[in-house]
This record gives C-alpha cells, structure tokens and sequence, in this order.
C-alpha cells in the first residue's frame, strides 16, 4: 500500500499509479480537461488498482448518459473483484458502496455513505468532494456547508488540495448566504489556483446574489483567461456572466453570450444543455424572442432522457421539450418519470414523486400556454424547490417562471 496526497493509505502496485490516481482525482475537484488521460495513466501503472476503477465508475455517472450507465456498473464490478483479490480497506470498500448506492438512485445513502467516511477520515478529500457534490444535488445546503466546515480544521495551507476545500467551503457558505465569509475564502481559493472554476464561480454567485452585476462581470472577465485549462464547466462560467449581463438588462450581450459561448452543438453534457435550457426561458421572461435556437437545443435533449439522475435534469429536459413542442417526446419523459415515481422507493424516486413530476407537469402547462394550471401546480412546491438540487441561482427560473404564470392567469381572470 501506498499513500495518497493526504496521507491516507491506498492500494496501489507501485508509487506512479498512486501519484497518477492523485492527479486524477485533483483533475475532477479542478474540472480539467485532462480528467480522462489523468486516469488512463493510472490504469496504465496498475490495471487492478481497486479505487481508479471506483473513480471510473463515478466519472461514467457524472456524465449522466445512458448509454455510459452500463459501463459505470462494469467499472464497479471489476473494482470489487479487484477489492477482493487485494484485500481492500474499509475506507476503499465504502468508496465503492456509495458508487452502488448512486447507480441504484439511492442518493441519501450514498451521501450518508461519504459522510461516515469522513467521520474516521476527514482529509479523505474524494469522500469531500462527493459528499459536496451529493447534498448539492439533494437540495441541502445547510448540510453542504457543515459538511466542509467539520472537516475544515484537519486541513491546513500545506495541503496540496487547500485550495479546493477552500473553494468548496466557499459554496457552500454562500449557499447560506454567509456572502462576507464566502467571497474572501473563494479569492483565497482562485489565487492560490487561478485555474479553481469552483472558485470563480463562487464570487460570480456572491455577486449575482448581492446583484452587483458589474462587478461580477468584471470578475468573470478577468479570470477568463485561465478558463483554457477547464473542460465543459467553462460554459457555467459564461452562464454567469450571461446572467450578470441579463440582470443588469443588457439582453443583447446574453443573447450574444448564448451563440457565441453557451450554445455548443456537439455537446451532450447536462449541465451544457441545463445551462442553455435555462437562458433561453430567462431570455423569453425578459421578452426576448429567441427564435428557432429551442428547436436544435430539444434535438441534443430528446436522446438523454431515458436516464434518471437528477430531477434538477428532468425538469430542465422536460422545459426544453415543452418549449420546442416535441410533444411525443415530452409524453414519453412524462411516462419515465411516471414510473420511476411509483417504482423502487429510493431516494431519486421519491424526489420525482414529490417534486420533479408536478414540476414538470407544471412545466408542460406553462409551454403550453395554460398559466392557471402551472400556477396552481407550482406555487405548493415553491417551499420544497430546493429537493430538485442546484444552486439558489439555478433554482430562481422556477421563481421565475411561477410569477409569471401568476401573473397571466390573473390578468385574465380579471373583468375586462
């Protein structure tokens, strides 16, 4: 066994597949490009290393597209086989049951999974980063925050991964609007790395939520120059400002932001796709007219649906279909959705019942022109939002989109 950056033993054949495992691991908390030939490189220097094929499985699921979901569950499996023969720590085997608990959709587990190994290993920074990444996506951002802030004394300037607690701490402090202690930690982040797009996102959030909007855009300008090095997370940070721009009202910018940054048609990313969907309906609430650019963005959408990951991806999918008028396909989500709701009681399941089917029913009314009935069908669900995951900026669309219903069905319920 080796040890890890810090500290922590891991099974490893020889020194470079553990420095290479290190790297991979640094590549995703930093959203490098090289994520992918960081791990090659590790499989390289030992085939059989249980926790890269742990990390395989996770970055097939990070993808969320079906067809990467069976081989998220073939890497799981070799990395048990691999456990096996090797004689695995409790801490390596817990990796690998939160990746089951993840591909079976039972999302509290899995983070409660990540959590207790934290709880004997609080610079595990993988256990860190997913634990994060899961009460994100579960809509707790108490629970995000604290979870960073327990671990936070055990890390120290030294530490080759500071930089990135730093900036996760930072998210979650804003997310709780602790804005005076988020901004200066996320600052502290990005200039130890000048390339942290979780940090620099995290300033872009503080300004948005404190709307200064030209500071934010000024920020974002001037750390893009490192954005070179970021894989696909570089269009949230041109989301950002195209956000910043059409808050301060400069909706052409956005719309120039939109075709010029946003918009990559080769791109299958959610996050991609969940970035365009939502500005495109910000644009039209602004009363932009977006013209034809739902119609290609519904075409990358259509194909990604079968998969259920995150009902903050389905309701996003869903408002992209809707907005098209891809009926047949709009129907066919709502079918998925249907069943996955009444099926196997896990935690994505019941989020789906509770909130991401009448989200998207509501959705589907409000694309169709019926604004009494997304109105009714979103104002109960306007305290429980926040189950869809994201951030408070991702989730005001839905804010958004329910006052405006509301504010069509009243004008026509008045007497004229």
């Amino acid at each position: 066994k080796f040890l890890n950056a810090e500290g922590l033993p891991i099974i490893a054949a020889n020194e470079q597949a553990a420095l290479a495992f290190d790297n991979t691991v640094a590549a995703y908390a930093g959203f490098r490009r090289d994520i992918g030939a960081q791990l090659k490189a590790c499989l390289a220097a030992d085939p059989d290393m249980p926790m890269a094929h742990v990390l395989k499985g996770l970055l097939f699921q990070f993808m969320a597209l079906p067809a990467l979901a069976p081989r998220a569950a073939a890497a799981l499996s070799t990395a048990h086989e691999a456990m096996a023969r090797r004689d695995a720590s409790p801490r390596e085997r817990a990796h690998a049951a939160g990746l089951q608990a993840w591909i079976d959709g039972r999302l509290q587990h899995a983070v409660e999974i990540y959590e207790a190994v934290l709880q004997d290993h609080p610079r595990d920074f993988l256990a860190l980063k997913l634990a994060n990444f899961f009460h994100f996506y579960l809509g707790d951002s108490q629970a995000m925050r604290a979870s960073v802030e327990r671990r936070w004394p055990s890390w120290s300037a030294a530490d080759a991964n500071y930089g990135f607690v730093a900036s996760l701490y930072a998210f979650g402090l804003e997310e709780t609007s602790a804005y005076a202690q988020a901004e200066p930690l996320a600052r502290l982040a990005v200039d130890r790395n000048p390339c942290d797009g979780w940090g620099m996102h995290t300033v872009a959030h503080v300004c948005e939520a404190q709307q200064r909007h030209q500071e934010g855009i000024q920020w974002l300008v001037g750390t893009a120059r490192h954005w070179d090095t970021l894989n696909n997370f570089r269009y949230h940070l041109w989301w950002h400002q195209a956000l910043h721009h059409l808050a301060a009202g400069d909706t052409a910018s956005t719309l120039r932001l939109y075709d010029e940054r946003l918009w990559d048609s080769e791109s299958s990313e959610y996050l991609d796709l969940c970035n365009d969907i939502s500005m495109l309906q910000r644009l039209e609430l602004a009363g932009v007219d977006v013209g034809a650019r739902w119609q290609p963005l519904a075409d990358r959408v259509a194909p990604l649906c079968s998969l259920r990951c995150f009902s903050f991806i389905d309701v996003h999918y869903m408002l992209a279909l809707a907005a098209a008028g891809r009926f047949a396909d709009v129907r066919a989500l709502q079918v998925g959705l249907q069943r996955h709701a009444e099926g196997s009681g896990t935690t994505a399941a019941q989020i789906t019942a509770a909130i991401g089917l009448p989200a998207c029913e509501a959705l589907m009314a409000y694309r169709s022109g019926d604004a009494q009935r997304a109105a009714a069908l979103l104002a109960p669900l306007r305290n429980t939002l926040h189950r869809l995951g994201g951030s408070h900026a991702q989730r005001a669309l839905f804010d958004a989109i329910l006052a405006d219903a509301q504010r069509r069905s009243d004008s026509r319920q008045r007497p004229a």
